[in-house]
C-alpha cells in the first residue's frame, strides 16, 4: 500500500470534502418555512400602516378646503356648499373652485353645510380606492367653528384616532 500523497496548499484534503456537502432539503424547507411566516406577519402590517399615511391626505384636504372657504367668506361675506375644480370662483351664484377629490383620489369632498354663519366639509374614502379598507377611519368632518369628527365603517365616532397624528 502507498502512502497517501501530501496535501496540496489551497486544496481541501479528502476528510474535508466529503464533510462539504451544501443544503438538504430539510434545511431548505425550515428556511422558506420562516421566510413565509415572516411574510405572513409583516405584509398586513404595511398595510395597515399605509391606510394610517393615507388619512393624511384626507385631513389635509379637510384642511386646504377650510383655508379656501376663509377666503371665499372674505370676498362673498358668506360662505358656500358649491365646490367645481373647473368654474372660477363666484360669489353669484355662490360657487368655489375647489377640486371634490383628494390630491391623490382616495378621498371625494363636499361641503355638507354652509350659511353666512359657517360651514361643515367631509371627506369620505371612495369606495373603488383602497382607501375605502380602512374600516376605522372612513368619513372624517370639519367645521368652520374647528369642531373635527370622524367615523369608521360602522359609522361610530372614532374622533381620536383619526385625527391625530
Amino acid at each position: 500500500m502507498r502512502p497517501a500523497p501530501p496535501p496540496v496548499p489551497g486544496r481541501p484534503s479528502d476528510a474535508t470534502t466529503s464533510l462539504i456537502r451544501g443544503f438538504t432539503a430539510i434545511e431548505l424547507m425550515v428556511v422558506l418555512v420562516i421566510v413565509a411566516i415572516l411574510a405572513g406577519l409583516s405584509v398586513p402590517v404595511y398595510r395597515d400602516h399605509l391606510l394610517r399615511a393615507n388619512r393624511g391626505e384626507a385631513r389635509a384636504a379637510l384642511l386646504g378646503l377650510a383655508t379656501a372657504e376663509e377666503k371665499f367668506y372674505l370676498q362673498c361675506n358668506s360662505y358656500t356648499s358649491v365646490l367645481d375644480a373647473v368654474a372660477d370662483t363666484a360669489c353669484s351664484p355662490a360657487s368655489l373652485k375647489f377640486s371634490t377629490t383628494s390630491e391623490r383620489g382616495y378621498y371625494i369632498l363636499a361641503v355638507t353645510a354652509a350659511d353666512p354663519d359657517g360651514w361643515t366639509a367631509t371627506a369620505t374614502a371612495i369606495a373603488t380606492q383602497r382607501q375605502n379598507r380602512d374600516s376605522r377611519c372612513r368619513t372624517f368632518q370639519l367645521s368652520s367653528t374647528g369642531l373635527k369628527t370622524a367615523r369608521n365603517s360602522s359609522n361610530a365616532a372614532n374622533d381620536l384616532e383619526c385625527w391625530s397624528k
